[in-house]
Parts: structure tokens; C-alpha cells; sequence
């Protein structure tokens, strides 16, 4: 069956009666899901929707968002779940670029879509009425169930999926069904997923962390998943509470604020839990240890991107390193190329770039072909951009974003480095790094700090308490890594996928230090 949208085939058919989506009070079995996902697909193939079409997904977190994904993949269309958190002319850029033959969106998304609409994109809305979209709901609860699955080669598109564009805009990444199984599978058997287990989504389902960790594995297996409406730390612990789910994937940024809740840690039960999954950006090992010291259950590090499919490096068995993503999983070949000579592998301990080849590469960047030449080899490896160092016994160690590499005085530094310094410190509960620039070494590291709850600085001591960070990193780091500048909020910036916003950061890092970083630092 290599179209993707059966993916929950067999779960339909031997555990009808069995929960598969729970949404605050909404409970959907596996019969009853699947028959809504047929009355999409047929929705959608009567308003003309067909093979190579794109659907572009405005969807907040929804339960509707799974039946609208796996109804377009069974027309053979193409889904496009975009990140409903882009400014209007990023969104109105994707909505232009991939060119959908019909747009669905959610009531809480009315807004952008009626922005959408005025530019000639037809619109169906999701829980709500509009004069300029057709009703979603009510068109749907007049459609019967029963749907023939459209076929599709391994090769064909399945998701276009879009980039955060950290730099220009993003990049529609290409995935097809041959990927979507060996993603949903991967993750199943790396990280020992079965019918019992139930997931629970913290994190946007339109991002491949949500979407490629909880949702589609446990879709495949027949497991449970609960879907919060987005992530609002002390909701998500009570979540786990009340719903009892045995694994969840976050990022850093959302465990740091979930082991913020102090309170809410100690009043609700989480020993449901047995797998927490951390990834989509750098983890330094502090955070991992508090990780594990608070839950009281497994914890994986994950590396993944859009492009190179997610769990890449790391399965749930076997020895475990403190601040390694862990070993290539079954499928997955790995190479880390010289900085100075691409076609030089790195030796041990030394820093280079994260090639991958594996069933979860993207076909490329739909409609950029000069993109898809500098980041996919003719062989088929993916140049992922990502640093990271390799031990003796082949563990990876993943360093940071070549983009976000600090060249401080001829030396090579990474973020990472520097935040792990920090978040050794007691009175830190969370850190990013960023550059600014030096007046004699070109750039230098710049620290935004999170203190915790009961060591806030106030402004006459907020000096001092710099001054402390500054020679608490110096007296454990290299001169060169300590952070010239630290600056203290409330709360790091996030991203719309729930990774620290480090380009909101440098900017305003610019903006406080506008002639830069003194000479002597």
C-alpha cells in the first residue's frame, strides 16, 4: 500500500472500537476516524482535487487537521501543513509559491485566510462560517463514507512541507510516500512504540517534531494520541495527569519551561511517562540531566530537519551518551564533512558538517532547483548545515547550526558550548548564545539568561549577578567562550515551532549594542 494516507489501515480494521484522537471533549475511535477521513477524501475529490494537487492546511491544533491531512494524500493531492504562526506576507508567500487547489483552514485562522481569499485562493473554513469560504463542517457531515484510495508510486509527493526560513524565505521540501512510511516506521521501531503506547502533542502538528514523533507513528502502530490545543507549560502537566500518556516530544525551550513549573511538577502525577524525546535544536547535557531527574523516565536525545526525515541518529536501545544524539538507526548512513574540504571525512573529535543518506531524504525543494543542487548530492546525500563531532565509537555530538557558528578571534565557537556553561549554574534556569561584533576579534559570544524562580536580579544587582556568569564561565571554559555581554529576561523568544527565536535575539542584541563589543573582552 504505498499510499501514505492508509497509514491507518490496519489500526481501522483490527482495532475499531480502539481511542485514536482525543482533543479536549472530542474522543475518536478508529472506525469513526477513518470514516471521517474517507468523508474528506471524498470532499475533497468532488471539488475536483486530484493527483499532484496541493491543499494548502491553515490548522491550529486540531483534530480535524488529521483527517484533512490523510483525506488529501488519499485523493493522491499533496498536503501543505503550513506554520499558521508566519507573518501575513510569508504566508501569502507559500500560499503563491506552492499555488493550492483549495485552502482548508480553521476558524481561528479566519483571519490569514480571508487574506488568502481576497487573492483569488478558494477557502473552505473548519468550525466556523464566513461569506467568502465555503462551510468545511457542513459539507462534509453531507458526504457518506466510503472512499477508494488513489494510487501512488513511492516517488510521488505527499507533503510539501516549508522550512522556517531562518534566512530568506522558506523552502517547500518535498516528501514523498516512500518517505512518510519510513519515517512513521522508523520511529516506531527505533523508539519501541506499539498499540499500547499513547503520545501526547504538545508541540504544533504542522511541525515535524509533533508530526513525525506522536502523531503519524502512533497512527501506524494503533497507539493513542491527545492533542493539546497548543503549549502552555502548567496545561501540559496537567495533561500528563489526566490523560496518562506514556511518551511526549518537545524541544528544549518547552522542557526548560516545563521544569520551570515548580508547583505544577510537584502536585501533578507523571509517572505515566515512560519516554521523554527532546530535539529540534541544541540540548545541552544540564538540561538533560534536570530532564531525568524531574520525570523519572527514559530520555532520548532526537536529531532530525525537514529535509532528512526525524529520529536520524538516535534509537531508544542500547548505551547512551550525556549530550549525544547516539548512533546512525537502522537505514540511516552518516558522514561528517571537513569545514575546509567537503570531500574530507572529519577525524575524531573534530567538527565538520552532518551529511545524511536515507529513505527519509526529500525529493528537493519544490520549485527551486538551484537550492536543491546545494543542499542534495547526484548520489543522494543531503547537506543538512548542522556542526556536530563524532567519538571513537561513532556517537554523534551535534554542536549547532553552521549559520550559527561564532568566529571569535580565528577561533571556532559554538553556542552550545556556552550555554551548557551556564545552565551549570544554579541560578540559571535557561540560555541562549548569539554573536555581536568585537572591535578587534570580528565577533564575539553575546548571552541572553533566564534565572530561576527566586534568583531574579533586580536592576541594582543585575551587574553584579553578569559579572558572576562572566567569571563563572571563564573560571570552566576556554577565555575565548565566555560570554562578553548577558542580558536577563523573563522568557526566551520562541520560534512558531517552539525553538528559541535566535534571530529575534541577535537583532536585538544589535539594537542594545549598536557600535558593537569593546576591545580587552
Amino acid at each position: 500500500m504505498p499510499n501514505f494516507g492508509d497509514v491507518t489501515w490496519r489500526a481501522a480494521r483490527l482495532y475499531p472500537e480502539r481511542t485514536a484522537v482525543v482533543q479536549g471533549g472530542v474522543t475518536l475511535t478508529y472506525g469513526e476516524l477513518e470514516g471521517r477521513i474517507q468523508r474528506a477524501a471524498r470532499l475533497l475529490q468532488a471539488a475536483g482535487v486530484g493527483r499532484g494537487d496541493r491543499v494548502l492546511m491553515l490548522f491550529p491544533n486540531d483534530f480535524r487537521f488529521v483527517e484533512v491531512l490523510l483525506g488529501t494524500l488519499r485523493c493522491g493531492a499533496v498536503a501543505v501543513p503550513a506554520n499558521v504562526k508566519l507573518g501575513a506576507d510569508t504566508l501569502a508567500y507559500v500560499a503563491d509559491h506552492c499555488a493550492p487547489a483549495v485552502t482548508v483552514a480553521h476558524a481561528e485562522m479566519a483571519e490569514q485566510a480571508h487574506r488568502l481569499s481576497q487573492r483569488g485562493r478558494r477557502c473552505w473554513l473548519v468550525g466556523g462560517e464566513a461569506p467568502w469560504a465555503e462551510p468545511y463542517d457542513l459539507r462534509l457531515d453531507g458526504v457518506a463514507p466510503g472512499f477508494v484510495t488513489a494510487e501512488a508510486a513511492d516517488a510521488d509527493p505527499a507533503m510539501l512541507m516549508y522550512t522556517s526560513g531562518s534566512t530568506g524565505v522558506p523552502k517547500g521540501c518535498l516528501l514523498t510516500h516512500a518517505n512518510q512510511w519510513w519515517q512513521a516506521r522508523s520511529t516506531a521501531r527505533t523508539m519501541l512504540l506499539d498499540e499500547r503506547d499513547r503520545a501526547l502533542v504538545m508541540g504544533p502538528l504542522y511541525h515535524a517534531n509533533a508530526l513525525w514523533a506522536c502523531l503519524l507513528p502512533m497512527l501506524l502502530t494503533g497507539g493513542q494520541v491527545c492533542i493539546l490545543p497548543g503549549f502552555e507549560p502548567v496545561a501540559v502537566l496537567e495533561a500528563i495527569d489526566r490523560h496518562r500518556p506514556t511518551f511526549t516530544s518537545g524541544t528544549p525551550s518547552m522542557y526548560a519551561l516545563l521544569l520551570a513549573q515548580a508547583e505544577a511538577l510537584a502536585r501533578c502525577d507523571l509517572s505515566s511517562l515512560k519516554l521523554l524525546m527532546c530535539g529540534s535544536a541544541p540540548v545541552s547535557e544540564e538540561l538533560m540531566r534536570k530532564i531525568h531527574q524531574h520525570f523519572g523516565c527514559e530520555v532520548v536525545e532526537t536529531y532530525g530537519l525537514t529535509e532528512g526525515g526525524a529520529n536520524v541518529l538516535t534509537p531508544r536501545w542500547g548505551i547512551k551518551k550525556l549530550g549525544s544524539t547516539g548512533l546512525p538507526v537502522p537505514d540511516v548512513e552518516v558522514r561528517v564533512a571537513g569545514l575546509d574540504d567537503p570531500a574530507r571525512e572529519c577525524g575524531v573529535g573534530e567538527v565538520g558538517e552532518l551529511w545524511s543518506r536515507s529513505p527519509a531524504n526529500a525529493a528537493g525543494y519544490y520549485r527551486q532547483p538551484e537550492a536543491t543542487a546545494e543542499r542534495f548530492t547526484a548520489d543522494g546525500w543531503l547537506l543538512t548545515g548542522d556542526l556536530v563531532r563524532r567519538d571513537e565509537q561513532g556517537y554523534i555530538y551535534f554542536c549547532g547550526r553552521r549559520d550559527d557558528m561564532i568566529n571569535c578571534g580565528g577561533e571556532n565557537l559554538y553556542p552550545k558550548e556556552v550555554e551548557t556553561l551556564l545552565l551549570a549554574h544554579p541560578a540559571v534556569a535557561d540560555a541562549c548564545v548569539v554573536p555581536a561584533p568585537h572591535a578587534t576579534k570580528g565577533e564575539a559570544p553575546v548571552a541572553w539568561v533566564v534565572l530561576r524562580e527566586g534568583a531574579a536580579a533586580v536592576a541594582e544587582t543585575e551587574t553584579k549577578t553578569e559579572m558572576e556568569l562572566r567569571e563563572f564561565c571563564l573560571a570552566r571554559g576556554p577565555a575565548y567562550a565566555h560570554p562578553r555581554r548577558v542580558f536577563f529576561v523573563e522568557r526566551l523568544p520562541v520560534t512558531g515551532t517552539n525553538k528559541v527565536d535566535r534571530r529575534a535575539l541577535r537583532q536585538e542584541t544589535l539594537r542594545l549594542l549598536p557600535r558593537g563589543l569593546r576591545s580587552g573582552g
